[in-house]
């Protein structure tokens, strides 16, 4: 990643000054002495701003986030230097170099993730992880670690209290049970793993978590404790002093004021300019549905969205004209871990062609008129069907402290593939959570997940 970087503003400041080299000496002497101090600043700012980091690299946006503090620096810095010795040649540095330069280096960093996730997918550059706690939470650990290959983690072993696994067996999912509880740090220090994951262990205090860090130095293995706040993270999340002991600190949800007037905003003018570019393939997909089979284009179902107020969802209509007369014969089909959900894989009420608008979620587009009524979001949780609501449990009510979106966290995690009680997690994940930097990341991730048509059906 640090040869990546450097490489890419040395080429970009080399191109930028040869392509402006010309007849006038003085005037190339100072692009190329402007150039070598941006190129500079900017290799300087990276490490500064911690864009070198290795925990931030291959996963999550503070990577990004970073590479972007150090562009502004070094372009400020730049821009202040040349205002003080009154250097015109520095502008175009300043304004069009430097920020392209700080892209490039971004656009590079996203090239070599993608090429580490491809790896990593395949089993390869991944970190042996050694889990700790017990089986209950050591299996939540492992299903997700392999629900998301891409963080890097392949749990090889476990240590549970009783150095038991799951039932009669001596494994948990698969994975091999190595020891039990007193037996940690010893296994951890010879067993070649790279992580321990302390997950939730009964009994084990602030004390022994400091025992096994102490057994941990001097090994190649990094500690990583739950801190049994799994579906809190981000911006609400600061670890602060007090007296020199690291105190937790939860910040309150941020479902109000600038961020979400700009999150409303920013909502109504993309769907806006959504609908405009997409008025062609509407037209189109209104021809195709119209002509299998004469009925109505569109299906309106209604929906509960925030506060618990109810609205008209819009969706092109995949399904034969009668489907919810037909739902009834079809309840004994709904796989049992759906909750309130009915979710087919494969529904025989599902059209040709809405089985092909289902699969790449075209079926959803005329939601954006829903978002820009105002009734939903480009991103959210999932909008439920008032007999949903109806069985829900206060935790999963939270939902409703929300607009529903188009997409969100169970769109790019699995969609119908998910069970009801992770669907749920997600959710409420997104409620705790909210940021526009998640929106920016769910909305990007979205594309991905709608070209591949995962779990869509």
């Amino acid at each position: 990643m640090i040869a990546g970087d450097i490489a890419v503003i040395v080429v970009l400041t080399v191109a930028a000054v040869v392509v402006g080299w010309g007849d006038h000496l003085p005037s190339n002497r100072a692009q190329l002495v402007c150039g070598a101090i941006g190129a500079a600043l900017l290799i300087l700012a990276l490490p500064l701003a911690r864009a070198w980091d290795p925990t931030v690299l291959g996963t999550g946006s503070a990577e990004f986030r970073r590479v972007s503090n150090a562009t502004v620096g070094a372009t400020v810095t730049l821009a202040l230097g040349g205002l003080i010795l009154l250097v015109s040649s520095v502008r175009i540095w300043v304004f069009v170099l430097v920020p392209l330069s700080g892209l490039a280096v971004a656009a590079n960093r996203y090239l070599l993730r993608k090429q580490l996730h491809r790896a990593r997918a395949r089993g390869r550059c991944t970190f042996p992880v050694l889990a700790v706690g017990k089986v209950e939470a050591v299996a939540d650990l492992i299903i997700r670690s392999r629900r998301d290959p891409h963080f890097g983690w392949h749990i090889v072993g476990a240590c549970t209290p009783t150095q038991s696994g799951m039932g009669e067996s001596s494994a948990i999912l698969g994975v091999d049970v190595v020891g039990d509880l007193d037996s940690v740090g010893a296994i951890a220090a010879h067993g070649g793993y790279s992580v321990v994951a302390v997950t939730k262990t009964p009994g084990w205090g602030p004390g022994r978590l400091q025992k096994l860090a102490w057994e941990l130095e001097g090994t190649d293995a990094e500690l990583v404790v739950d801190p049994g706040l799994m579906e809190v993270a981000g911006p609400r999340l600061h670890i602060v002093p007090m007296d020199g002991m690291p105190v937790l600190r939860l910040s309150r949800p941020r479902l109000t004021g600038l961020a979400r007037v700009l999150k409303v905003g920013m909502d109504r003018i993309v769907a806006a300019l959504l609908l405009v570019v997409t008025a062609p393939v509407f037209a189109a997909i209104a021809v195709a549905i119209a002509l299998e089979d004469r009925g109505p284009v569109f299906y309106r179902q209604e929906r509960v969205g925030a506060r618990g107020a109810t609205f008209r969802m819009i969706k092109f209509r995949s399904m034969v004209v009668d489907a919810d007369a037909r739902r009834a014969g079809l309840e004994q089909r709904n796989a049992i871990d759906r909750g309130p959900l009915f979710k087919l894989t494969h529904d025989p009420r599902v059209t040709r062609t809405g089985a092909t608008l289902r699969r790449y979620s075209i079926d959803e587009l005329p939601q954006l008129l829903n978002v820009l009524s105002g009734s939903m979001s480009l991103v959210g949780p999932r909008p439920p069907l008032p007999a949903e609501v109806a069985t829900y449990a206060d935790d999963a009510r939270r939902r409703l402290l929300v607009r529903p979106g188009m997409t969100g966290l169970w769109q790019v995690s699995g969609r119908s593939d998910l069970s009801w009680e992770e669907s749920v997690k997600l959710d409420l994940r997104y409620v705790e959570n909210w940021s526009m930097a998640l929106d920016l990341t769910i909305l990007w991730k979205t594309v991905g997940a709608v070209l591949t048509g995962r779990g869509a059906y």
